[in-house]
């Protein structure tokens, strides 16, 4: 791994663990050994670092898109691939999942424009592609907000279960999620009932 890949890796694994805000340099530059300061400081600091950290996970998750919306059909089983390879990609990347949420609820406030560059892109691009299928009493774009906030809730906590919350990483837990999610899909697709 070079240098530039390892403070990467090691930066994205903490500000995931810990978030952006709680993240000192020092620590990135420790777990990361000799150099790491010096890869900080190429990077352009936390800042520039934090950058790279999610322009990293944004192309990831640009390439996953893209893949998913490549054998996309107008009707519900094209709906349901879309979302099982979004479900299942955010499944093997737990780390994106965190970095994303930790953003969400406030962290790293002081570097802007993330979901201007990131999020707003990739929402445009599948609200393009599957609003025709989406009936015109449904606003496509909350759909897709919708989804992304309920793999994402789902996966950072789970869903109530028997005794309690179920461990949203089993395998049973992801696939009775993913009927969750068909089911979602399925509703919002159909047209609206007659008066």
């Amino acid at each position: 791994m070079g240098d530039e890949e390892q403070i990467i890796a090691v930066a994205t694994r903490l500000f995931a663990e810990l978030g952006y805000d709680s993240t000192e340099t020092e620590l990135i530059a420790d777990a990361a050994g000799d150099g790491g300061q010096e890869q900080i400081a190429a990077a352009g600091g936390k800042s520039g670092l934090y950058r790279r950290v999610m322009d990293r996970a944004y192309r990831a998750e640009q390439g996953m898109l893209e893949t998913a919306l490549a054998s996309y059909t107008p009707d519900g089983d094209g709906a349901h691939r879309v979302i099982d390879v979004y479900l299942d990609f955010y499944v093997a990347n737990p780390e994106i999942v965190a970095l994303w949420m930790h953003r969400w609820m406030g962290d790293a406030a002081d570097v802007g424009e993330l979901e201007d560059d990131f999020v707003d892109p990739q929402d445009a691009l599948v609200s393009g592609v599957v609003g025709g299928l989406v009936p015109p009493d449904v606003a496509v774009d909350l759909l897709v907000r919708t989804v992304v906030w309920c793999v994402f809730g789902f996966l950072s906590g789970g869903v109530p279960g028997g005794r309690g919350r179920t461990e949203p990483r089993s395998p049973e837990a992801i696939e009775r999620f993913r009927g969750y999610l068909h089911v979602l899909i399925d509703r919002m697709i159909a047209p609206a009932p007659a008066p």
